[in-house]
């Protein structure tokens, strides 16, 4: 099976509706070796592809991450990245604001970890917490010291999506190429990997009740996350709806999609010119002798 990145993507101006979209797909592998070689030949090509990238220095690329918990963002992250010079990848991964975070914008903090020219970006989650836990808990955005007049329930939301899009038109304006997974889970497979949190010993430490306390505003959070995919994802910043409940069949799926997009970039190596192809004649004969 052949994966086709459109497959997954959210087109601009869809009305998304999450029972539409599945959680599981037919597996692209057939067997765990199968899964290993595949992920393997994705990591070799987009490793060629970063070195071209940074080579170029021309393009940055962004990756987001965002999903409930569980849903496997730290293991993507981990094994699809796994190839890249990290030299050329930063990973950041965004918990609850700081006081002095706090007295700033809502896109502030994320705006100084963007990657340079040449690099990639990753955000494990990211400025879209600012509407998603943060419009499922109203609470956390009246601690976050807006003027009252800028609370208003009925337009704060949309005032957001559009600031979000703006900045995002502004850095693919600027040569930064934007790609967002929302990995996609069942609220059955989260249920049953807090259970193995639970019952494997190794990953008590990824559990905590407050992982439990969010599980209760499930239907808050798809229905966030419904107005958030079909208000911000563009023809420039699209997102990608990656069905979540197999792990692997993920991880090959999101490197596809990387992959995909990487090869659309029109990238090519420094051209060596006379004069310079000159200097390097004339330090390889000093290396000569």
């Amino acid at each position: 099976m052949k994966i086709n990145s459109e497959d997954f993507r959210v087109q601009e101006g869809d009305k998304v509706k999450l029972k539409k979209w599945p959680t599981l797909v037919k597996p692209v592998y057939q067997s765990k070796a199968q899964y290993q070689t595949l992920l393997a030949e994705h990591i070799e090509q987009l490793s060629a592809l970063q070195q071209l990238q940074y080579a170029a220095n021309s393009y940055a690329v962004l990756l987001i991450f965002q999903a409930m918990d569980a849903a496997g963002k730290d293991g993507a992250i981990k094994h699809v990245m796994s190839g890249i010079n990290p030299q050329g990848c930063q990973v950041f991964s965004f918990k609850h604001p700081s006081a002095a975070e706090l007295e700033h914008d809502f896109l502030w903090r994320t705006t100084q970890c963007l990657p340079e020219r040449g690099r990639i970006g990753i955000f494990n989650r990211s400025y879209y917490e600012e509407v998603l836990i943060v419009r499922v808990h109203p609470e956390i955005l009246r601690g976050e010291g807006l003027p009252g007049e800028l609370l208003d329930e009925k337009t704060v939301w949309e005032e957001r999506y559009r600031s979000i899009v703006d900045l995002e038109n502004h850095l693919t304006r600027n040569g930064t190429r934007i790609i967002k997974f929302f990995l996609h889970l069942s609220k059955e497979e989260q249920r049953k990997r807090f259970l193995d949190r639970i019952d494997e010993p190794e990953k008590n430490w990824k559990f905590s009740l407050a992982d439990i306390t969010e599980r209760k505003f499930w239907n808050d959070y798809m229905k966030a996350y419904e107005e958030c995919l079909s208000a911000t994802s563009t023809r420039n910043a699209p997102w990608y709806v990656v069905p979540a409940d197999d792990k692997e069949n993920a991880r090959l799926i999101i490197s596809r999609i990387i992959l995909d997009t990487f090869k659309a970039l029109k990238m090519h190596y420094p051209k060596t010119d006379a004069k310079r192809r000159q200097e390097l004649q004339a330090i390889r004969k000093q290396l000569a002798k």
